[in-house]
């Protein structure tokens, strides 16, 4: 008989790609384990960003995190999250989890993925974005909207921005009559349009060099991703942070007739504190909890160059406490005091750029060229300054999210509502007030104080001390 040759495969190659990479990125959703809430827990070779990458997903999907844990050091990431949808309930959609799992665990290589397009990436039939940076100054939003409808520009997505006199804002546009992408050499002169209404108010002492740079108009082609489309809105809302920062909001604003909120008022308080024995720069952050509060301190930290090796997230009562273990890229802590002063000014920046102490008004019409521009006008002359904007158009209609106040700081009439309506027809409003609350306290008799660091956590030298320790006890089996 004769012999049946068959080639060989060796046993260790199916496991090849894993020993170069490393594991695999494990996802698990445990709906089980906690009453109240679902556990999140990724376990996956380290890499600098993933942390943010998966607060990014938790973000987009809308979940409230309640409280995380996270360690990556030696290389290893490991994270936990207790979380929430929107309303309040467990993660239980398949979908939901489905999508979860995939957007964390797939293409661990393409991290900064929606940070890298470029310009021969776009698709021909996709809208063009543009990035506007300066000064901000009343009515400076309805500006923009109106030159964009007198050259002829569809707004088909904005959002924008304004903290201490700054305004950032990212809009998309195609051309009015055929809704088609609007060519570079168009695309060129309406940056020149849209600079010099930016830098209509700048005055001849302030035409210095820094302050002509933060009044900037251009393309912004790293919000195309590879595959052409528009980015999520986290990556939106990632580069509106990186905006602000280039235009340093952190710094004390440049005084515009408005009001000007206390620290102390926002209960906010950020401290840094070295721990030399370890050669980590921990971050105290504690402030009134809200929504995507951990996607804008870790977005800060992670775009000004650090490395969160370590950090524990907690909410309760209405408040939010969060710790990093730090350092900068280049493996050193925070070594000067003014080093030390920027990073709590930027995470300051950050926390507050979210918070409106006016009314959220929500629009819904049927779309048409210049909508935009009608409804910031009527805004613009009964007193209103727009702190934030979302715009967003699907099937004919649009959505406009504005975030509110009064320009003198007065409470703010109503009665622009119904001149609104009278102006401009048909038009679904919907207004929240947005003005921030004191979250109901516990009474507690071992602390005075609302804002005192829950029990649940350590002293920082503990801390550090038992820092694997504390994570392992804290671990939900899953």
């Amino acid at each position: 008989m004769n012999p049946v040759c068959s080639p060989y495969f060796d046993p260790d190659f199916d496991s090849l790609a894993e020993r170069i990479n490393g594991p695999k990125c494990r996802v698990t959703i445990d709906n089980e384990s906690l009453e109240n809430c679902t556990v999140v827990k990724i376990d996956s070779v380290n890499k600098q960003g993933l942390l943010l990458e998966v607060v990014q997903v938790l973000t987009d999907m809308n979940l409230i995190i309640l409280k995380g844990y996270i360690s990556s050091d030696a290389g290893w990431f490991m994270d936990v999250f207790h979380v929430k949808d929107e309303l309040g309930n467990k993660v239980t959609n398949q979908r939901v989890v489905n999508y979860i799992q995939k957007a964390i665990g797939a293409n661990r290589e393409g991290i900064q993925k929606s940070m890298t397009g470029s310009r021969k990436h776009l698709k021909c039939d996709e809208p063009r974005a543009i990035e506007m940076t300066g000064r901000d100054r009343p009515g400076l939003f309805s500006e923009i909207s109106a030159a964009l409808a007198d050259l002829h520009c569809n707004v088909v997505e904005a959002h924008a921005w304004s903290h201490n006199a700054r305004l950032a804002c990212v809009v998309y546009i195609s051309e009015e009559s055929t809704d088609k992408p609007i060519d570079h050499n168009r695309l060129a002169a309406i940056e020149d349009h849209l600079t010099t209404v930016l830098r209509a108010t700048t005055s001849p002492r302030s035409t210095n060099e820094e302050n002509v740079k933060q009044q900037e108009v251009k393309t912004a082609y790293g919000l195309i991703n590879p595959e052409g489309d528009q980015g999520t809105v986290t990556d939106v809302e990632r580069r509106l942070h990186q905006l602000m920062l280039s235009v340093r909001d952190f710094e004390s604003p440049i005084r515009m007739g408005l009001i000007e909120s206390n620290k102390e008022d926002k209960m906010l308080s950020v401290c840094i504190e070295n721990c030399h024995e370890k050669g980590y720069s921990i971050v105290s952050i504690q402030c009134k909890d809200r929504k995507r509060l951990m996607f804008d301190t870790v977005c800060t930290l992670t775009d000004m160059q650090y490395v969160i090796f370590h950090a524990s997230v907690d909410s309760r009562g209405g408040y939010a406490f969060q710790e990093y273990f730090i350092r900068h890229v280049d493996g050193y802590a925070m070594s000067t005091q003014s080093e030390k002063e920027r990073v709590i000014k930027c995470l300051e920046a950050a926390i507050e750029r979210r918070v409106c102490e006016g009314i959220r008004l929500e629009l819904c019409a049927n779309n048409r060229i210049g909508l935009l521009s009608d409804i910031t006008r009527v805004l613009r002359e009964n007193g209103l300054a727009v702190v934030r904007a979302d715009i967003a158009t699907e099937g004919g209609r649009a959505r406009n999210t504005f975030y509110l106040r009064d320009i003198s700081g007065n409470n703010i009439d109503m009665k622009f509502v119904k001149s609104m309506k009278t102006e401009m027809g048909e038009i679904d409003v919907a207004v929240n007030n947005e003005t921030a609350t004191t979250p109901t306290t516990t009474t507690n008799t071992n602390n005075s104080s609302s804002m005192t660091r829950p029990s649940s956590f350590r002293s920082l030298g503990d801390l550090m001390k038992y820092q694997f320790e504390k994570l392992s006890h804290n671990f939900v089996a899953i």
